[in-house]
């Protein structure tokens, strides 16, 4: 028997069913649960948060159930990731502009950034390709801001961490990952690019910090795989799980 373990959206599973011969045992799930594999090295237990362009918190329980906060894309508000980061970040320097926010250093460390002359300029740029990635890449300009003490930037960042702090803390409670007095020991797996930014101002570092302050079991890993190794790690576990049933049945 051969195992195939595939990280993707979930309503991708006919897809690859198709692909992939029939007597390959086939498991399709988010790719959340590949990189919470990546940092517990294949076991399905504890909690991963994802912050890159998008963002989003899944996690799994000792029994098997399993539970996700964020990750419905930035229309629906994914404000931790690094489009939700920078999109603010945009509108500072459009409101400040047109006078309804305060003066911010991202005026001119973004208009830098993009080759652009005018904050007026950035309603061209936006739109001439809204992507989400393209977006997200400004992220760097807002932590130097804040790091300059931008009071803007500060407030954005901050926020950030806010929001994925209580994904977190969401996926936990639902799961009771935390324990009966709240204090019991989990992994919390930390992946992504704005997780990582290895700044003065960490974003990662401060995500960690808020979310011990409630659950002081909470113990952050970087993954030192990538998600891919996850997948593999998960597919050997259930070969072995099964071959061990087999054996006692």
């Amino acid at each position: 028997m051969h195992y195939s373990w595939i990280t993707c959206s979930e309503s991708d599973d006919y897809f690859y069913r198709e692909i992939f011969p029939s007597h390959v045992k086939l498991y399709v799930q988010n790719d959340a649960v590949a990189a919470l594999a990546s940092g517990t090295m294949g076991k399905l237990h504890g909690c991963v948060l994802i912050a890159g362009t998008g963002c989003i918190s899944y996690g799994f329980a000792e029994d098997g159930r399993e539970a996700r906060a964020s990750g419905a894309g930035p229309v629906l508000g994914d404000w931790g990731s690094g489009y939700g980061i920078a999109a603010k970040a945009l509108t500072a320097v459009i409101r400040a502009h047109d006078g309804r926010g305060p003066q911010t250093l991202l005026t001119n460390k973004i208009l830098k950034a993009l080759c652009l002359s005018s904050p007026d300029e950035l309603i061209g740029w936006t739109y001439a390709d809204p992507s989400w990635a393209r977006i997200a890449a400004l992220v760097p300009e807002v932590v130097s801001c804040a790091e300059a003490c931008d009071q803007v930037a500060t407030k954005i960042l901050v926020d950030a961490v806010q929001d994925l702090a209580l994904s977190v803390k969401a996926v936990v409670q639902r799961l009771g990952l935390c324990g009966e007095d709240g204090n019991g020991f989990f992994p919390v797996v930390m992946v992504g690019g704005v997780l990582e930014a290895n700044r003065t101002w960490d974003i990662g570092k401060e995500v960690v910090k808020c979310i011990q302050e409630q659950f002081p079991g909470a113990h952050p890993i970087r993954p030192q795989v990538e998600p891919a190794v996850g997948a593999a790690l998960l597919a050997w576990n259930f070969l072995m799980k099964e071959s061990t049933e087999n054996c006692h049945s």
